[in-house]
Protein backbone atom coordinates (compact mmCIF):
# COMPACT_ATOMS: atom_id res chain seq x y z
CA UNK A 1 0.00 0.00 0.00
CA UNK A 2 1.55 3.59 -0.79
CA UNK A 3 1.98 5.70 1.69
CA UNK A 4 0.42 8.39 0.07
CA UNK A 5 -1.47 8.23 -3.52
CA UNK A 6 -2.90 11.16 -5.51
CA UNK A 7 -5.60 9.97 -7.28
CA UNK A 8 -7.04 12.17 -10.33
CA UNK A 9 -5.75 15.47 -8.69
CA UNK A 10 -5.99 18.86 -10.51
CA UNK A 11 -6.02 22.38 -8.86
CA UNK A 12 -6.71 25.62 -10.45
CA UNK A 13 -5.98 29.27 -9.11
CA UNK A 14 -8.18 32.01 -9.91
CA UNK A 15 -10.02 35.07 -8.25
CA UNK A 16 -14.07 34.28 -7.26
CA UNK A 17 -16.00 36.67 -8.89
CA UNK A 18 -17.82 39.04 -6.64
CA UNK A 19 -21.56 40.22 -6.79
CA UNK A 20 -21.16 42.13 -9.61
CA UNK A 21 -19.26 40.00 -11.84
CA UNK A 22 -21.49 37.13 -11.26
CA UNK A 23 -24.27 38.95 -12.08
CA UNK A 24 -22.79 40.19 -15.30
CA UNK A 25 -21.76 36.59 -16.17
CA UNK A 26 -24.91 35.97 -16.04
CA UNK A 27 -26.08 38.39 -18.15
CA UNK A 28 -23.64 37.84 -20.56
CA UNK A 29 -22.32 41.31 -20.18
CA UNK A 30 -18.50 39.76 -18.89
CA UNK A 31 -16.51 36.45 -19.45
CA UNK A 32 -15.37 34.72 -16.52
CA UNK A 33 -11.87 35.36 -15.29
CA UNK A 34 -9.33 33.09 -16.61
CA UNK A 35 -7.91 30.47 -14.33
CA UNK A 36 -4.45 28.79 -13.97
CA UNK A 37 -4.98 25.01 -14.05
CA UNK A 38 -1.84 24.10 -12.23
CA UNK A 39 -2.03 20.32 -11.71
CA UNK A 40 -4.54 18.74 -14.28
CA UNK A 41 -5.61 15.18 -13.59
CA UNK A 42 -2.59 13.70 -11.79
CA UNK A 43 -2.15 10.54 -10.40
CA UNK A 44 0.81 9.39 -8.40
CA UNK A 45 1.78 7.28 -5.49
CA UNK A 46 4.53 6.94 -3.07
CA UNK A 47 5.48 4.21 -1.10
CA UNK A 48 6.62 3.97 2.54
CA UNK A 49 10.84 4.23 2.11
CA UNK A 50 11.14 5.43 -1.42
CA UNK A 51 12.72 8.85 -3.06
CA UNK A 52 10.28 10.16 -6.10
CA UNK A 53 12.11 12.62 -7.53
CA UNK A 54 9.62 15.23 -9.31
CA UNK A 55 10.99 17.00 -12.40
CA UNK A 56 10.11 19.74 -14.63
CA UNK A 57 10.88 23.03 -15.90
CA UNK A 58 9.78 26.10 -14.25
CA UNK A 59 6.00 26.92 -14.43
CA UNK A 60 4.92 23.23 -14.82
CA UNK A 61 2.88 22.82 -11.44
CA UNK A 62 5.49 21.18 -9.46
CA UNK A 63 5.70 23.53 -6.52
CA UNK A 64 1.76 23.18 -6.78
CA UNK A 65 1.55 19.60 -6.05
CA UNK A 66 3.75 19.17 -4.11
CA UNK A 67 1.90 21.77 -1.44
CA UNK A 68 -1.35 19.48 -2.29
CA UNK A 69 0.65 16.54 -0.44
CA UNK A 70 1.57 17.96 2.03
CA UNK A 71 -1.90 19.43 2.82
CA UNK A 72 -1.03 22.82 2.32
CA UNK A 73 -3.23 23.51 -0.72
CA UNK A 74 -6.92 21.42 -1.17
CA UNK A 75 -7.03 20.00 -4.54
CA UNK A 76 -9.49 21.60 -6.46
CA UNK A 77 -11.01 17.75 -7.62
CA UNK A 78 -9.25 14.46 -7.35
CA UNK A 79 -8.73 12.51 -4.20
CA UNK A 80 -5.61 12.30 -1.95
CA UNK A 81 -5.25 8.71 0.00
CA UNK A 82 -2.69 8.32 3.07
CA UNK A 83 -2.28 5.23 3.97
CA UNK A 84 -5.08 3.79 1.36
CA UNK A 85 -8.00 6.51 3.05
CA UNK A 86 -9.22 9.00 1.21
CA UNK A 87 -8.48 12.22 3.59
CA UNK A 88 -11.45 13.42 3.50
CA UNK A 89 -13.12 10.49 5.23
CA UNK A 90 -10.60 11.07 8.23
CA UNK A 91 -11.85 12.34 11.38
CA UNK A 92 -10.69 15.83 12.84
CA UNK A 93 -8.10 14.07 15.07
CA UNK A 94 -6.87 11.66 12.24
CA UNK A 95 -6.31 14.45 9.98
CA UNK A 96 -4.27 16.09 12.50
CA UNK A 97 -2.23 13.00 13.15
CA UNK A 98 -1.84 12.89 9.02
CA UNK A 99 -0.61 16.70 8.46
CA UNK A 100 2.03 15.92 11.21
CA UNK A 101 3.11 13.03 9.13
CA UNK A 102 4.17 15.25 6.33
CA UNK A 103 6.02 17.89 6.62
CA UNK A 104 7.20 20.47 3.58
CA UNK A 105 10.81 22.00 3.42
CA UNK A 106 10.87 24.70 1.02
CA UNK A 107 13.06 26.56 -1.37
CA UNK A 108 13.77 29.69 -0.05
CA UNK A 109 15.46 29.29 3.36
CA UNK A 110 15.19 33.17 3.54
CA UNK A 111 11.73 33.61 3.27
CA UNK A 112 10.37 30.62 5.00
CA UNK A 113 11.26 30.66 8.35
CA UNK A 114 10.18 34.03 10.58
CA UNK A 115 12.93 36.62 10.48
CA UNK A 116 11.81 37.86 14.07
CA UNK A 117 11.65 34.50 15.72
CA UNK A 118 14.74 32.73 17.36
CA UNK A 119 16.08 29.54 15.46
CA UNK A 120 15.09 27.71 19.06
CA UNK A 121 11.71 28.93 18.66
CA UNK A 122 11.33 28.16 15.04
CA UNK A 123 12.38 24.41 15.89
CA UNK A 124 10.57 23.80 19.38
CA UNK A 125 7.02 25.77 18.67
CA UNK A 126 5.29 23.26 16.85
CA UNK A 127 6.81 19.89 18.86
CA UNK A 128 5.49 22.58 22.06
CA UNK A 129 2.05 22.88 20.82
CA UNK A 130 1.15 19.58 19.71
CA UNK A 131 2.99 18.28 23.00
CA UNK A 132 5.19 16.23 21.30
CA UNK A 133 7.95 17.01 23.76
CA UNK A 134 8.79 14.96 26.65
CA UNK A 135 11.28 16.68 29.50
CA UNK A 136 13.49 19.42 28.93
CA UNK A 137 12.47 21.64 25.88
CA UNK A 138 16.21 22.97 25.32
CA UNK A 139 17.21 19.21 25.26
CA UNK A 140 14.78 18.37 22.45
CA UNK A 141 15.71 21.28 20.82
CA UNK A 142 19.46 20.55 21.06
CA UNK A 143 18.60 17.17 19.81
CA UNK A 144 16.87 18.36 16.63
CA UNK A 145 19.72 20.90 15.78
CA UNK A 146 22.50 18.18 16.08
CA UNK A 147 20.45 15.80 13.83
CA UNK A 148 20.41 18.65 11.41
CA UNK A 149 23.80 19.18 11.60
CA UNK A 150 23.74 22.63 13.06
CA UNK A 151 25.71 23.60 16.67
CA UNK A 152 22.81 23.52 19.19
CA UNK A 153 24.89 26.57 20.94
CA UNK A 154 23.97 28.56 17.87
CA UNK A 155 19.96 28.54 18.59
CA UNK A 156 19.20 31.83 20.47
CA UNK A 157 20.56 33.50 17.14
CA UNK A 158 18.16 35.10 14.53
CA UNK A 159 17.88 33.62 11.03
CA UNK A 160 19.83 36.84 9.70
CA UNK A 161 22.93 35.53 12.01
CA UNK A 162 22.85 32.42 9.92
CA UNK A 163 23.94 31.60 5.81
CA UNK A 164 22.01 29.94 3.71
CA UNK A 165 22.79 26.40 4.09
CA UNK A 166 22.43 26.67 8.13
CA UNK A 167 18.90 28.39 7.29
CA UNK A 168 17.92 25.20 5.17
CA UNK A 169 19.01 22.94 8.18
CA UNK A 170 16.85 25.23 10.31
CA UNK A 171 14.01 24.33 7.92
CA UNK A 172 15.04 20.66 7.98
CA UNK A 173 15.28 20.64 11.97
CA UNK A 174 11.78 22.24 11.96
CA UNK A 175 10.21 19.78 9.84
CA UNK A 176 11.80 16.59 11.89
CA UNK A 177 10.78 18.06 15.30
CA UNK A 178 6.83 16.87 14.89
CA UNK A 179 8.69 13.36 14.03
CA UNK A 180 7.13 13.11 10.66
CA UNK A 181 6.93 9.93 7.71
CA UNK A 182 6.76 11.62 4.72
CA UNK A 183 8.92 14.88 3.37
CA UNK A 184 8.15 16.60 0.39
CA UNK A 185 11.18 18.92 -0.28
CA UNK A 186 10.23 21.80 -3.03
CA UNK A 187 13.83 22.77 -4.54
CA UNK A 188 15.13 22.22 -1.10
CA UNK A 189 18.60 22.78 -2.76
CA UNK A 190 18.17 24.92 -5.34
CA UNK A 191 19.26 28.53 -3.90
CA UNK A 192 22.53 26.88 -1.87
CA UNK A 193 25.82 26.81 -3.77
CA UNK A 194 27.22 23.78 -4.99
CA UNK A 195 29.50 22.92 -2.34
CA UNK A 196 26.39 23.73 0.37
CA UNK A 197 23.97 21.54 -2.02
CA UNK A 198 25.96 18.52 -1.30
CA UNK A 199 26.25 18.76 1.89
CA UNK A 200 22.30 19.07 2.33
CA UNK A 201 21.69 16.28 0.02
CA UNK A 202 24.09 13.90 2.23
CA UNK A 203 22.53 14.77 5.01
CA UNK A 204 18.65 14.08 3.46
CA UNK A 205 20.20 10.48 2.38
CA UNK A 206 21.49 10.21 5.67
CA UNK A 207 18.33 10.81 7.19
CA UNK A 208 16.76 8.73 4.99
CA UNK A 209 18.60 5.33 6.80
CA UNK A 210 18.03 6.96 10.16
CA UNK A 211 14.67 7.66 10.49
CA UNK A 212 13.15 5.73 7.57
CA UNK A 213 11.50 8.67 5.89
CA UNK A 214 9.65 9.00 2.76
CA UNK A 215 10.53 11.39 0.37
CA UNK A 216 8.55 13.71 -2.57
CA UNK A 217 11.76 15.23 -4.23
CA UNK A 218 11.14 18.09 -6.23
CA UNK A 219 13.76 19.53 -8.73
CA UNK A 220 14.60 20.68 -12.11
CA UNK A 221 18.06 19.56 -11.75
CA UNK A 222 18.22 16.14 -13.14
CA UNK A 223 21.76 15.30 -12.10
CA UNK A 224 20.36 16.05 -8.25
CA UNK A 225 17.30 13.70 -8.91
CA UNK A 226 19.54 10.82 -10.66
CA UNK A 227 21.58 11.35 -7.25
CA UNK A 228 18.83 11.13 -4.80
CA UNK A 229 16.39 9.04 -6.37
CA UNK A 230 14.61 5.85 -6.68
CA UNK A 231 11.71 6.58 -9.05
CA UNK A 232 11.25 9.70 -11.07
CA UNK A 233 8.45 11.82 -12.36
CA UNK A 234 8.68 14.45 -14.96
CA UNK A 235 5.78 16.62 -15.16
CA UNK A 236 5.04 19.25 -18.06
CA UNK A 237 2.81 21.92 -17.36
CA UNK A 238 0.74 20.36 -15.08
CA UNK A 239 0.65 16.70 -16.32
CA UNK A 240 2.67 13.74 -15.70
CA UNK A 241 4.13 12.80 -19.68
CA UNK A 242 6.69 10.12 -17.69
CA UNK A 243 6.93 7.71 -14.99
CA UNK A 244 9.81 5.19 -14.38
CA UNK A 245 12.45 4.07 -12.39
CA UNK A 246 16.10 6.99 -11.96
CA UNK A 247 18.01 3.99 -13.87
CA UNK A 248 15.57 3.55 -16.64
CA UNK A 249 14.63 7.41 -17.07
CA UNK A 250 18.02 8.25 -17.41
CA UNK A 251 19.21 4.90 -19.71
CA UNK A 252 16.11 4.80 -21.79
CA UNK A 253 13.95 7.93 -21.35
CA UNK A 254 10.66 7.66 -23.35
CA UNK A 255 8.79 10.91 -23.70
CA UNK A 256 9.95 13.77 -26.47
CA UNK A 257 10.39 16.07 -23.44
CA UNK A 258 12.42 14.05 -21.39
CA UNK A 259 15.07 12.84 -23.93
CA UNK A 260 15.10 16.73 -24.50
CA UNK A 261 15.24 17.52 -20.96
CA UNK A 262 18.20 14.25 -20.82
CA UNK A 263 20.05 16.37 -23.89
CA UNK A 264 20.04 19.27 -22.45
CA UNK A 265 22.13 18.04 -19.02
CA UNK A 266 25.88 19.29 -18.84
CA UNK A 267 28.28 16.89 -19.24
CA UNK A 268 32.11 16.45 -18.94
CA UNK A 269 33.37 14.83 -22.54
CA UNK A 270 36.45 14.59 -24.06
CA UNK A 271 34.34 14.55 -27.22
CA UNK A 272 32.52 18.07 -28.61
CA UNK A 273 28.48 17.19 -28.96
CA UNK A 274 26.03 20.17 -30.33
CA UNK A 275 23.75 21.33 -27.67
CA UNK A 276 20.09 22.58 -28.80
CA UNK A 277 17.75 23.90 -26.44
CA UNK A 278 14.13 23.10 -26.56
CA UNK A 279 12.33 24.71 -28.90
CA UNK A 280 9.59 27.40 -27.94
CA UNK A 281 8.47 28.86 -24.72
CA UNK A 282 6.75 26.87 -21.68
CA UNK A 283 3.25 27.48 -22.98
CA UNK A 284 0.93 29.87 -20.58
CA UNK A 285 -0.72 27.30 -18.42
CA UNK A 286 -3.69 29.90 -19.14
CA UNK A 287 -4.45 28.96 -22.36
CA UNK A 288 -2.82 25.41 -22.29
CA UNK A 289 -2.54 23.89 -25.90
CA UNK A 290 -5.02 21.25 -27.11
CA UNK A 291 -4.00 17.72 -27.05
CA UNK A 292 -0.31 16.92 -25.99
CA UNK A 293 0.66 20.18 -24.04
CA UNK A 294 4.15 19.78 -25.44
CA UNK A 295 3.05 19.22 -29.18
CA UNK A 296 4.00 22.82 -30.17
CA UNK A 297 7.42 22.21 -28.96
CA UNK A 298 7.52 18.40 -29.80
CA UNK A 299 10.22 17.00 -32.81
CA UNK A 300 7.84 14.00 -33.41
CA UNK A 301 4.32 15.86 -33.71
CA UNK A 302 1.72 14.18 -35.26
CA UNK A 303 -1.92 15.49 -36.79
CA UNK A 304 -3.03 13.21 -33.25
CA UNK A 305 -1.14 15.63 -31.23
CA UNK A 306 -3.27 18.27 -32.08
CA UNK A 307 -6.51 17.30 -30.75
CA UNK A 308 -6.06 14.04 -28.64
CA UNK A 309 -4.32 14.76 -24.75
CA UNK A 310 -1.99 11.08 -24.60
CA UNK A 311 -2.87 8.47 -21.79
CA UNK A 312 0.07 7.68 -19.79
CA UNK A 313 0.69 3.62 -21.07
CA UNK A 314 3.23 0.88 -19.62
CA UNK A 315 6.23 0.57 -21.76
CA UNK A 316 8.06 -1.29 -19.78
CA UNK A 317 8.33 -3.22 -16.34
CA UNK A 318 7.67 -0.06 -14.28
CA UNK A 319 7.70 2.64 -16.79
CA UNK A 320 5.22 4.98 -18.15
CA UNK A 321 5.02 6.87 -20.73
CA UNK A 322 1.88 9.56 -22.36
CA UNK A 323 2.68 9.81 -26.05
CA UNK A 324 1.38 8.78 -29.14
CA UNK A 325 4.59 7.48 -30.81
CA UNK A 326 4.20 4.00 -28.08
CA UNK A 327 1.30 3.27 -30.39
CA UNK A 328 3.14 2.04 -33.20
CA UNK A 329 6.29 0.84 -31.28
CA UNK A 330 6.36 -3.36 -30.04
Amino acid sequence: MPLIELKHISHSFGTPPDLAARLAIALRLAKPAPRVRAIDDVSLSVRKGEVVGLVGESGCGKSTLGRVVAGILPPTSGSVLWRGRDIKTLSPSEWREAKLRVQMIFQNPYASINPRRRAVDIVGEAPRVHRLIDGNFDAFVDEQFRRAGLDPALKRRFPHQFSGGQRQRIGIARALAVQPEFLVCDEAVAALDVSVQAQILNLFMDLRERLNLTYLFISHDLGVVEHISDRVAIMYLGRIVEEAPAEEIFARANHPYTQALLAEVPRIETTKRSFAAIKGELPSPLAPPSGCHFHPRCPHALPRCRTEAPRLKVVAAGHRSACHLNDFSG
